[in-house]
């Protein structure tokens, strides 16, 4: 997992030599012991140094390692790596997240390309594309976005896409240019209930998030929306089925539903760890509301078995044109 500071001298360390420059003097919050179903084995696997050995041959960055992600040895061993586009650096502060903020760097314009290299060379039959939030650019990256589509399309045209963006937040019309780009799942996340927005996702809006889901359903019917949530931050029941509600009104195809894990003491403490029973009945509820798929475990994650569940997720649709057909 990657560290919240570096272990020079703090009284001499610059703000640069912080991982989260925003964090370093807010008091300490406590950190829960974990129970025995969210532990998980340090990857070793020959699989998983494969994949590793691609992603760094490619100079690639990957949610995977920055997010400091608990399924990380079980992915990469099968050769599931979420990509993490335009940097390793974001613009946002939210207080779960464990990626890097700062001022990013300039955009690599070669990057569309060795994502599609790495694709092909990893033969993946289906890809996640993430990002970092990237306040600082007009478009919010949404054209940068638009052209890893393409170029994986170029390099691995049997690989099914699914992208994972920023909300494209005060970029007016930007989010159209990854819309368009036509990935096969456009996923954004909302991540938690409305009133905990100002503690836990302060630089977004949950209403702003939930339009971007509806707007991508208007624009391409065909395309299957996702959107996950972390539970375990002191939400209520009824809060979160307000907003599996919210999602279905914005025809939301497939929620994820994961156990919010605390990166470091400067970030957001967990108030309890949901049990796996929970987690079945909130399945059962969502089925329940009208998700073509759900997700929901505590070490779910939203690129976790991607692959896996976009079959399910098309052959529920299938199921259900049937349905309405006859």
């Amino acid at each position: 997992m990657a560290k919240l500071i570096d272990t020079r001298d703090l009284s001499t360390a610059k703000s640069a030599d912080f991982r989260h420059p925003e964090k370093r003097n807010r008091p300490d919050t406590p950190l829960l012991r974990k129970p025995d179903w969210i532990r998980v084995k340090a990857p070793v696997s020959s699989g998983y140094t494969e994949t590793r050995s691609i992603v760094k041959e490619k100079n690639l960055v990957t949610v995977c390692e920055e997010a400091g992600c608990p399924n990380i040895g079980e992915c990469w061993e099968q050769k599931h790596a979420t990509m993490m586009i335009m940097g390793d650096t974001c613009t946002r502060a939210c207080s779960f997240c464990n990626v890097r903020t700062g001022l990013p760097a300039a955009l690599d314009v070669d990057e569309p390309r060795r994502v599609g290299e790495a694709v092909a060379s990893m033969e993946l039959k289906h890809v996640v594309i993430t990002s970092v939030d990237r306040d600082d650019l007009a478009d919010g990256g949404a054209e940068h976005i638009a052209q890893t589509v393409r170029a994986i399309r170029e390099a691995a045209p049997q690989a099914t896409i699914e992208i994972l963006t920023p909300d494209f937040l005060r970029k007016g019309d930007a989010a159209n240019i990854a819309i368009d780009s036509k990935p096969d799942v456009f996923n954004h996340n909302l991540e938690t209930v409305p009133r905990l927005y100002l503690s836990i996702r302060p630089g977004a809006r949950y209403y702003h998030s939930l339009r971007l889901l509806e707007r991508v359903k208007e624009r391409d019917p065909e395309q299957f929306t996702k959107s996950g949530l972390m539970v375990g931050l002191g939400e209520t029941k009824e809060e979160i089925m307000q907003v599996m509600d919210d999602m279905r009104s914005a025809g939301v195809d497939f929620i994820t539903i994961g156990q919010y894990l605390q990166p470091t003491r400067k970030h957001a403490a967990v108030d309890r760890f949901v049990t796996p029973d929970e987690f079945k009945a909130l399945e059962t509820i969502a089925r329940a509301k009208g998700f073509l798929m759900v997700s929901a475990s505590p070490l779910t994650r939203s690129s976790y078995h991607a692959g896996d569940d976009f079959q399910q997720l098309r052959a529920a649709r299938q199921a259900q044109l049937k349905n309405t057909d006859a």
